[in-house]
């Protein structure tokens, strides 16, 4: 590793140095965390064992923490010699769906085919660097160490019935801390997240992802014997076919540049093969490059979907929810990362920008429009996310070297009266007020 040269750095480079060590001699430990997580699986708003393991891992370290937030997220904040500034450093909770891997639970199918286990206990690395280390009392800032729930956006009938309850009001975590205000005296978030293992790739700093608004559709029909008397009947099941084929008819009105993704999912298509189906559901994404672009294509998806019900007579229901928006990427920060990166790496394995525009969305994307987000990726995983074959190769990689560069960028942004921190802080211009994300977003139903 090597470390910038000069008198004014030096001090800097000696608490980098100190974090890299308490890093590396506490692998054990932040592995122990890994296994334990991956052994045990749980979906969004459920993580009820993965918070106990967090929550341990902080009591290991003396640290006091909140719990419950969002239902299951915890909190820990360590205290800088003076508070200039707030930076929350997060890692994720949950796992996904993915029944055919060979760890996934047999009653759920939840397993953590995303690295989220990865990427929680870099977080776990994070917080015992500022331990063994005792950097906070060199740095005039604060750090919230955020375990966050349900970033995967699955079980949507489920989450929505949570949020009828009054449980939650967003399906997404940072979506959840954001409402409940624990982002309120947060200046700027860091976080990290597993990549594939490439050639001449071993971290970036950062990468578009597209926003999405969740779907709930049911077609109500009319049951009758499906053998003896169809023709009494209205085929609910019918409907979601011609209303499938209609947003099929809608993709060629999608511009390249606005990367819209339609993916629905049929999740109840019926009760018994003898009667005329009258109970159909389906979950569905409209994901967009932007969020004029999301609204549009959302409101042709609805009308498609509504044609499939008329189309037999059955009752169309269409529930919109608030998915997650576009990710803003913030420039400071990612050349931040870039140079530690460089320091713990071979420089050309490192890129500013991952390759190519990420399909993909993140609730990390909401709290982007709201203040200066760092989304980084380290290599270390093979066989595709969210699939029967995904594995992390590379634990080195995808869990101590993200945690030590999310230490040294918390160092540089609170370093010398948080000097760095303080000028990304006020150089970035939000999308969007805390206020007008919850009217606007948040208003979705």
């Amino acid at each position: 590793m090597q470390l910038p040269k000069g008198e004014n750095v030096m001090e800097k480079n000696e608490c980098k140095k100190r974090a890299i060590e308490a890093i590396d001699d506490n692998r054990g430990k932040i592995y122990g965390l890994f296994e334990s997580v991956a052994a045990e699986p749980e979906l969004g708003f459920k993580e009820f064992k993965t918070s106990e393991k967090i929550k341990s891992y902080f009591q290991s370290l003396n640290y006091d923490y909140e719990e419950g937030v969002g239902i299951t997220g915890v909190i820990s904040t360590r205290k800088g010699r003076s508070s200039k500034l707030k930076v929350a450093v997060m890692g994720e909770l949950d796992a996904v769906i993915s029944p055919t891997h060979p760890q996934a639970d047999k009653a759920t199918g939840a397993v953590h085919a995303c690295g989220h286990n990865a990427q929680l206990s870099a977080l776990a690395g994070v917080a015992t660097a500022l331990h063994d280390a005792d950097l906070m009392k060199e740095l005039d800032g604060d750090v919230a160490l955020m375990a966050v729930p349900a970033e995967e956006y699955i079980e949507l009938e489920y989450r929505n019935q949570l949020r009828k309850e009054g449980k939650i009001g967003f399906l997404g975590g940072k979506q959840e801390f954001i409402r409940l205000g624990k982002f309120d005296d947060v200046d700027m978030m860091l976080m990290q997240h597993t990549a594939m293992t490439e050639e001449n790739f071993k971290a970036g700093a950062g990468s578009d992802c597209n926003g999405f608004l969740g779907k709930l559709i049911r077609y109500e029909g009319k049951p009758a014997h499906a053998g003896g008397a169809p023709f009494d009947g209205i085929n609910a099941l019918n409907a979601a076919a011609i209303g499938l084929l209609a947003v099929h008819a809608q993709r060629e009105t999608f511009r390249d540049e606005d990367h819209i993704r339609v993916h629905p999912i049929i999740t109840k298509g019926g009760d018994v093969v003898n009667v005329v189906p009258a109970d159909v559901r389906l979950e569905a994404y409209v994901r967009g490059a932007n969020t004029p672009a999301i609204l549009d294509a959302n409101a042709k998806v609805s009308r498609a979907l509504k044609a499939g019900g008329d189309a037999v007579g059955a009752k169309t229901e269409i529930t919109d929810m608030p998915g997650y928006l576009p990710s803003i990427l913030c420039d400071p920060l990612m050349d931040l990362a870039v140079e530690n990166m460089r320091q713990l790496t071979d420089p050309g394995y490192v890129q500013k920008i991952c390759a190519g525009f990420g399909g993909g969305s993140t609730d990390a994307g909401d709290v982007s429009q709201l203040m200066p987000v760092l989304h980084a990726f380290f290599g270390g995983a093979t066989g595709g996310f969210h699939s029967g074959k995904f594995q992390i190769i590379d634990r080195d990689n995808a869990i101590l070297m993200a945690a030590k560069c999310l230490t040294m960028v918390l160092i540089d942004l609170l370093w010398d009266g948080a000097k760095e921190g303080l000028k990304i802080k006020e150089s970035y211009k939000p999308a969007l007020t805390k206020a007008e994300y919850l009217e606007k977003w948040g208003g979705i139903q």
